[in-house]
């Protein structure tokens, strides 16, 4: 039976000079945060691009440039404080998958003065600024959904704020703004977008289009990580067509599984990996793809989860054994936990409604015993 269940908000902007199309969305009020980290947005050049074509409309602006990784509940508080004292209506999230994300949470904050840092989970509020979004990384798919991972600093535990709101008015995805990412950065948020795509495959919220998104992703994202994986100069000439298309390729994939996990979220993998995250410094995207082979074994015991597996292996060429060799390997992530530490690890993250979201629902014991086995 058919399941075209499908809500899909953005407006999408994709391709070279996106931001000349989406020019009349960058107008939609009178004065913009702009949302960035310290460096990547205007080492890119889309922080250069938006501001001047603010310029050209007439839009002020105030710079809210102290996003870091894995942003800070309290840091997103104090952009919405930034955003009220400026007078801005609307927000202009630039960068990776932790500036896009605080961008919804401060609109949030921007337009509800009386809510309190932790109240924003609850999402008892009508209100949220515009957003408009411009990736600058081909990792997250943040762009494509209402999904804001947040550190929540007291308890150093992430958290996922959503609203029916906090989905970006607009996405503008440029390619060129990818050119200047390192090789090793492509390589893990490429591993975090496909991440995605498998988890969402298997997911069962899953529906006939977000199958379809996901497949369409992992394809392009397996090729491009194997293609990466085997010649690690793939990347080196920004100015190459093949490296461009390469580029493209990745965005666009990456979009698609942020299409995909709006409709189902995303597995045990992304909950596992946090932890690594947080409290080990590993990328987001390889700490989420150290876990994919293990994904993969538990959901190869459950009839739905192995006949979904074989599918997606088929369209890739591949097998389910092979993808659940290479993705970990790609990872890179070589941890030594002691018990107590994994203990840790798990116990933070053991809560997450991300476990049930696949054919194979693991344990808490099995969530010790993966810890143990990847992380001796």
């Amino acid at each position: 039976m058919l399941n075209l269940d499908f809500y899909m908000p953005v407006r999408t902007y994709f391709g070279e000079n996106a931001i000349v199309k989406a020019k009349g969305e960058l107008s939609v009020g009178k004065h913009a945060l702009i949302v960035t980290g310290k460096r990547s947005a205007k080492l890119c050049g889309a922080y250069d691009d938006v501001v001047k074509m603010l310029d050209e409309l007439g839009v002020a602006h105030t710079l809210f440039d102290k996003i870091g990784e894995n942003p800070k509940l309290s840091v997103c508080f104090e952009g919405g404080k930034a955003a009220r004292e400026a007078g801005a209506d609307f927000i202009i999230g630039i960068g990776g998958g932790s500036p896009l994300d605080a961008a919804k949470a401060i609109s949030a904050f921007a337009a509800n003065e009386t809510l309190e840092q932790d109240d924003i989970f609850d999402a008892a509020f009508a209100d949220m600024l515009p957003i408009i979004l411009l990736p600058t990384t081909s990792g997250t798919g943040s762009e494509a959904n209402n999904y804001s991972v947040l550190t929540i600093d007291s308890r150093e535990v992430k958290k996922t704020f959503k609203h029916p709101r906090s989905y970006a008015r607009a996405a503008i995805l440029d390619p060129k703004y990818t050119y200047t990412l390192s090789y090793d950065y492509t390589l893990s948020t490429a591993l975090d977008a496909f991440c995605h795509c498998i988890e969402s495959y298997l997911s069962p919220k899953s529906t006939d289009i977000s199958m379809m998104f996901a497949l369409y992703g992992a394809k392009k994202l397996y090729n491009g990580l194997n293609a990466m994986k085997n010649s690690p100069e793939a990347l080196a000439n920004a100015d190459d067509d093949a490296v461009k298309s390469l580029r493209a390729e990745l965005m666009a994939a990456s979009f698609a599984g942020g299409v995909a996990i709006n409709t189902t979220g995303t597995g045990f993998p992304h909950p596992l990996g946090y932890s690594l995250t947080l409290y080990s410094g590993i990328p987001h995207g390889k700490a989420c793809a150290a876990f994919t082979g293990e994904y993969i074994k538990y959901n190869m015991k459950n009839e739905t989860g192995a006949s979904r597996l074989y599918t997606l292996a088929r369209a890739l060429e591949t097998t389910p054994e092979e993808i659940a060799h290479t993705i970990p390997e790609l990872s890179g992530v070589t941890l030594s936990l002691d018990a107590d530490t994994r203990a840790l690890y798990v116990d933070r993250v053991k809560g997450a409604g991300n476990y049930a979201n696949s054919p194979y629902i693991i344990s808490y014991e099995e969530m010790l015993d993966i810890y143990s086995r990847l992380f001796v």
